[in-house]
């Protein structure tokens, strides 16, 4: 009973923080456009993406602090930290792949690859930085927490697995609200949902997501860099 209050706190503050940029954006765009700068729809986002999911991330780890049992839902031994960290890890070139294939799969479908939703935080955390926080840290706790341990975990002693994980991925698709690639952050979360069953430790896949997002970041703001240094270093004797 315990466990299921926290899981409803946790929602709520999930959905507070979803709705709340309705609010607080146009108030910060008002305060930035007053100080003369450029692009403050943006910088007001950018802003408001970082506190709000920073605010977000605190408070639902306070009420976890609260419910130590609450990240022990699952049956089973669970993995050491060092085996935990490792699958992890294991759990980020897994979803690569995924990726890849989701990827392809989409192509063949006639969707054009690139995402819209993350080309749109790229282009935000190029005019404030600290959203590049949000993206690789706070995402990831709140993401994980949500749709492994709260939606997944409380559909796999219900169901099975494949129905508890498929629905979990599928949802955690549906709020990034990018239908086209709905199959490509399906597959990951489908991958995040086997990482967290298998160590029985919800750190498992929050190392793999953030190990993604970290990645695609990096990639995203020096790719082109990445790019002219690999084509040189292919061209030194």
């Amino acid at each position: 009973m315990k466990q299921q209050k926290t899981a409803i706190y946790i929602l709520i503050v999930y959905c507070m923080m979803q709705l709340s940029g309705a609010l607080f954006i146009p108030l910060l765009r008002n305060f930035f456009t007053s100080l003369d700068v450029e692009n403050p729809i943006l910088i007001a986002a950018g802003w408001w993406i970082f506190l709000s999911m920073g605010i977000a991330t605190v408070i639902t780890l306070l009420i976890i602090r609260k419910d130590k049992a609450f990240l022990r839902p699952l049956k089973g031994a669970p993995f050491s930290l060092a085996k935990t960290i490792g699958w992890g890890v294991i759990g980020f070139f897994l979803v690569f792949l995924g990726q890849i294939i989701a990827a392809n799969i989409e192509l063949a479908l006639g969707v054009e690859p690139g995402s819209q939703n993350t080309a749109q935080f790229i282009e935000i955390a190029h005019g404030v930085p600290f959203v590049i926080f949000s993206i690789v840290i706070f995402a990831p706790i709140l993401e994980e927490l949500i749709f492994r341990r709260i939606i997944f975990g409380m559909l796999l002693p219900k169901t099975n697995f494949f129905v508890a994980a498929s629905v979990s991925a599928i949802a955690f698709g549906a709020i990034h609200f990018e239908f086209t690639h709905i199959l490509l952050y399906a597959v990951s979360g489908f991958i995040f949902a086997y990482i967290y069953y298998k160590t029985k430790r919800i750190i498992a896949s929050i190392v793999s997501h953030m190990l993604l997002n970290g990645f695609v970041t990096v990639f995203q703001f020096y790719g082109d860099t990445i790019q002219k240094f690999l084509e040189t270093y292919s061209q030194m004797p």
